[in-house]
């Protein structure tokens, strides 16, 4: 395995991001797009997730593709940036057809960033526009840390942020995963600044200071983020030609990157929630231990995007923790 070109989600060819970040309001909209549509699973780990449409991704479900996914903060009120990623949508012509309508589906996920330091007195929901705005700003490359649905993301003693890495299998199929990471647990050992991700890093991308050297084996966590203040949602995809089961089985197994890389995770306090995106460009050789290989490259790629969305976080006005740049850069 080596990293993609770009060393982003996107090197998953066919996929586009769009980041929408609103410094004011202190959170964002991070929207993924195909070409086409796209088969797409979900599988939620966490205790308090916030979800539009994942029921429909279930393999047995009518619908088996999807036009975009969402992650947004915002909390409740962030669910609506998938109706304006769906607005901008059918106004391209895009969407499931339905006699002469066509309805664009567009499943999303929110982290909550409601206390943050940020101005939230709006009178109108702010969300809807963000979403319409992440997808016109939808390309191949695009910015992490304080961007997107990471812009005002924290875990217990960092700013978190939005980050994505990649890689290649020798097959010649690419995985790839962005993520939020707004997580109860913390993405450093021992207060920093090793990264527990840092067994999986790769070309240095968070620092090259290689894995934790933990020196309390024993530690119990504490509650240093207040109840309902978390969440990290993930998207990892392929260019493999996935089913709807084999899709769910990549977003299971994705999992696993996030926890070796917050710790702890998967609290009751989160919605870890991964979702999965197959654009089915390349056919698998060996379908059983190509998925086997898939799975562990998602859980590789999340584990290492995680790091990165700490890494690269940036400070801002008001912020109540510092960056991992801030505390350990210098």
């Amino acid at each position: 395995m080596k990293p993609g070109p770009r060393n982003l989600i996107t090197d998953v060819a066919g996929l586009k991001v769009g980041n929408s970040t609103n410094a004011v309001v202190k959170s964002g909209v991070t929207a993924l797009v195909g070409d086409d549509p796209f088969i797409a699973g979900v599988h939620v780990m966490g205790g308090a997730p916030g979800t539009r449409e994942t029921d429909l991704l279930a393999p047995d479900k009518l619908v088996q593709k999807v036009d975009a996914l969402v992650l947004s903060g915002g909390s409740a009120f962030g669910l609506d940036a998938a109706s304006g990623v769906a607005d901008g949508l059918r106004s391209q012509g895009r969407g499931y057809q339905v006699g002469e309508a066509r309805v664009p589906i567009v499943p999303s996920a929110i982290l909550f960033d409601l206390l943050n330091g940020g101005d939230k007195s709006w009178k109108d929901n702010p969300y809807k526009a963000m979403g319409r705005m992440a997808l016109d700003a939808a390309g191949e490359s695009f910015k992490m840390g304080s961007e997107g649905c990471g812009t005002g993301a924290t875990t217990a003693n960092l700013k978190g942020g939005l980050g994505s890495a990649s890689v290649v299998l020798d097959s010649g199929i690419t995985v790839g995963a962005i993520v939020g990471v707004n997580a109860v647990g913390t993405a450093v050992a021992d207060g920093g600044p090793r990264f527990w991700a840092g067994a999986w890093e790769m070309a240095e991308e968070f620092g090259g200071m290689g894995g934790p050297k933990v020196t309390d084996a024993g530690f119990e966590p504490s509650l240093e983020k207040l109840v309902g203040e978390a969440t990290t949602i993930a998207i990892v995809a392929t260019d493999a030609a996935l089913d709807r089961p084999q899709a769910q089985r990549m977003a299971i197994a994705a999992h696993d990157g996030m926890a070796r890389s917050l710790v702890p995770s998967h609290t009751p306090f989160d919605g870890d929630l991964v979702f999965s995106a197959a654009t089915g460009r390349k056919a698998m050789k060996d379908p059983e231990w190509d998925i086997l290989r898939i799975g562990h490259a998602a859980a590789t790629c999340l584990a290492r995007a995680i790091a990165r969305g700490v890494y690269l976080a940036r400070a801002a006005k008001g912020d109540d923790l510092p960056t991992w740049q801030d505390k350990f850069g210098k």
